[in-house]
Order: structure tokens, then sequence, then C-alpha cells
């Protein structure tokens, strides 16, 4: 029996499915992809990936400092991570997430605003 959300959604492998439909999306948006404009998306991928193992139970170790060091300078907004949130949300369900699971989820990434968004409305 899954221990975590980690193990009952199939490991880093389909974490990494989640991850790569989410930035096909990403990339594609008029309202955040300008942020990945001449960014490594392998590299991406594979810091998203161990991100988001980390955030549901996986055996990845990823902590707040890091990620406030890799969005430092990003002058990502608020709007923005509305807007990520959601695209991160209709990844989850495509790939078979449940909805508690989903809110469990973004609920963990919320946590995480303060940390990411760096450019406040003046």
């Amino acid at each position: 029996m899954p221990n975590s959300l980690y193990e009952e959604y199939g490991g880093f492998k389909t974490i990494s499915r989640i991850v790569i439909t989410f930035y096909e999306t990403v990339l594609d948006s008029d309202d955040v992809g300008h942020h990945f404009d001449g960014v490594d998306m392998n590299r991406l991928i594979d810091h998203q990936t161990k991100f988001m193992s980390a955030l549901l139970g996986g055996p990845v170790s990823f902590n707040d400092e890091r990620l406030h060091t890799l969005h430092r300078g990003l002058n990502i907004t608020d709007p923005e991570f509305d807007a990520i949130i959601e695209i991160l949300r209709d990844a989850l369900v495509q790939h078979g997430m449940r909805d508690a699971d989903v809110q469990f989820t973004l609920q963990e990434i919320e946590k995480k605003r303060s940390i990411i968004v760096s450019r406040r409305p003046t």
C-alpha cells in the first residue's frame, strides 16, 4: 500500500509526465511563457520533477532556500503565480489525480507563494 501521493501516483516517472504536460502549456501561455525564454527546459523539467516529487512525499529533498534562489530575480507576480497554479491544476487532472489530491497539491504550492513571487503591485 502506498505511503505517499508520490507512491500512489506512480513515483518519479508519473510526476515527470505531469511536469512535462505542465510545461507544454506554460510555454504556450501568453501570461507566463516569457519567463521561460532561453531556459534549458530539460534541466528545468528535472528540477520541477524533483520539487513536485518532494512536495508529494517522494524521496527527494528540495528546500525553500533553493526554491527562493531559483526564482530570485524572475519578477514573478501574483497573477502570474495564479496562472501557473491553474495550468498545474489542469495537468494534475489530466493525469488522473483525484480532486482531493489536486487540492492538497495546490495548497502545498500555495504555501510557497511568498518564496516564488517577487514582484508585488505598487
